[in-house]
């Protein structure tokens, strides 16, 4: 059964007087689309207004997404200039992010880097991998490894070093290693949950306004399998 985050549940993984870290639950829209769906970002201003009984509007920016289908860490602002501070911080790549992934198939080497050109379909809300540049393709590369062997599944950590549209869930398809749950890129089986096993799990990043050096871990879905890793 899915739950989504509320205020009285929010999963808040650091805050201070300008930024909130949460760790987003599979199903959480980080920002307002044509669903109409109630967003995470709605939800984390209702915790701020009721836990510091803020009058009027409370401000918050969204710096940056994660899939609806996907868990993990996502940062707010909770000031215009960390707003602005972690727009540049974002969008110059000064943050270093790791993501968990579960896929049924054994990846073709225990580590590797992947490069791909990805191109992007709009229609179907896709993106394709091709091994060389082709018309209107963005170059889109990470990291992985396998740090765990299931059952009947492989635990991978991945390093982003791009960060290009449903990137992890492209590249890993790519090399025929679907992630758990991900019909959109070749999974055999939905989760019951509807969501998909990748997890943003660890974030580095520069506070946009003590300058200090923060890092932060989000504990995994409580399911059967991410209960599995060690």
């Amino acid at each position: 059964m899915k739950i989504l985050s509320t205020k009285d549940n929010l999963q808040v993984l650091h805050e201070d007087n300008h930024i909130i870290v949460v760790n987003k639950r599979v199903g959480d829209i980080v920002q307002g689309d044509k669903t109409g769906d109630k967003p995470l970002s709605d939800v984390v201003k209702e915790y701020i207004k009721e836990k510091y009984n803020k009058p009027g509007e409370v401000f918050l920016g969204v710096v940056h997404r994660l899939d609806r289908p996907t868990s993990g860490i996502v940062v707010f602002a909770r000031t215009s200039k960390a707003l602005s501070r972690l727009n540049e911080t974002f969008k110059n790549r000064e943050t270093q992010k790791t993501y968990w992934a579960i896929v049924k198939k054994q990846p073709p080497k225990e580590k590797d880097t992947l490069i791909h050109f990805l191109t992007r379909n709009p229609k179907n809300n896709t993106s394709k991998a091709h091994l060389k540049e082709v018309k209107d393709s963005k170059k889109a590369s990470l990291s992985y490894s396998v740090f765990q062997k299931l059952n009947n599944y492989y635990a991978l950590e991945i390093d982003l070093h791009t960060g290009r549209h449903h990137q992890i869930r492209c590249q890993l398809a790519a090399i025929g290693c679907p992630i758990k749950g991900d019909l959109k890129y070749g999974f055999d089986r939905s989760n019951p949950d509807g969501g998909i096993h990748l997890h943003a799990r660890k974030l580095n990043l520069q506070h946009p306004v003590t300058k200090e050096i923060l890092t932060f871990t989000a504990p995994t879905p409580n399911d059967v399998i991410w209960n599995t890793i060690s």
